[in-house]
């Protein structure tokens, strides 16, 4: 359809945006303005993602000035149209309204109002969400679904021991591999498949303080996981909006020392109801009479806490 000055179009990928107006074009370029929300687009003349907005007889249209007429007719000139129709508040016959003086704050969200208005999309668009979907789909349904998103090159040991452990609903296990044989890739693995499968999703890591930010370079790189550093001044921070402020995030590292050095602090960790948890550098960890509350309260609370994956 050729494109005139004051045309009503439509962006099919930004409805919010409203009804816009054809306010300059050349033989490559069109230029739509949004008045509802004083916005341009820039759009190329073949192959734009917008729907020219045209109404027919029997349709209830709204002007900018908001009252509403009732289309009877409809006309076009030079490519603009013009509706013809009754008032709905003065019940006044043969009153003419420009497709320019259309309110522009109109939207077509609902899948019927879209269909109605002519918004449809290609095709060949439908083909390729149908496709893409479909591949979705596929890769879900494969048996090593969550363990082929990583960056890393895999030794084979770590992909079968993160397959065995990720087909489990509340794995328990310790791995014990060598030093530098890459357990911290195959707990970061084992995660990831229980996050994607929908078998956990509030998950907490606990490490040794100077391997923190370590663990959380890895977890970002190689598997795209963004897990928040809970130190002193985050636990401040979060406290402000929250009565437990490790509630405020689903993904958390924090090292063991961060927490034993307050009773509160320990509290509110255990309080907090996580799906899966991993403890690094857990061949250090021993039994002392001294911290025998502590150690307690933390095998208490984490008993009730299925998963748990120590490294």
């Amino acid at each position: 359809m050729p494109f005139t000055l004051g045309q009503r179009w439509i962006s099919d990928t930004e409805s919010e945006l409203g009804l816009g107006t054809v306010v300059a074009l050349d033989a490559r370029m069109i230029t739509l303005l949004f008045p509802a929300t004083g916005e341009n687009r820039l759009y190329a003349r073949n192959d734009s993602p917008i729907t020219r907005v045209m109404f027919n007889p029997g349709d209830t249209i709204t002007s900018h000035e908001g009252w509403q007429l009732q289309v009877e007719e409809v006309k076009e000139d030079n490519g603009l149209l013009t509706y013809i129709g009754t008032r709905t508040d003065t019940q006044e016959s043969g009153v003419a309204m420009r497709e320019v003086l259309l309110d522009s704050k109109l939207t077509f969200s609902k899948p019927q109002d879209r269909l109605f208005a002519g918004q449809i999309d290609r095709m060949d668009r439908f083909a390729l969400r149908f496709r893409a979907r479909k591949y979705l789909s596929e890769q879900y349904r494969l048996p090593f679904a969550g363990l082929r998103g990583m960056r890393a090159s895999l030794i084979p040991h770590q992909l079968h021991i993160a397959y065995e452990v990720g087909q489990r609903h509340a794995p328990r296990v310790l791995l014990a591999d060598e030093v530098g044989l890459g357990k911290t890739i195959e707990a970061g693995m084992i995660i990831h498949q229980q996050l994607l499968a929908g078998r956990a999703e509030r998950v907490l890591i606990v490490v040794p303080e100077t391997l923190q930010h370590q663990w959380l370079v890895e977890m970002m790189r190689r598997f795209n996981l963004y897990f928040s550093l809970f130190d002193d001044s985050r636990y401040a921070e979060a406290k402000l909006d929250s009565s437990n402020p490790f509630e405020t995030e689903q993904l958390v590292i924090c090292s063991l020392d961060f927490v034993r050095r307050n009773k509160q602090r320990l509290e509110e960790l255990s309080d907090a109801q996580w799906d899966l948890l991993v403890v690094d550098e857990a061949h250090h960890l021993a039994w002392s009479e001294d911290a025998r509350a502590v150690n307690t309260r933390l095998s208490n609370s984490w008993r009730n806490t299925p998963p748990v994956c120590c490294c």
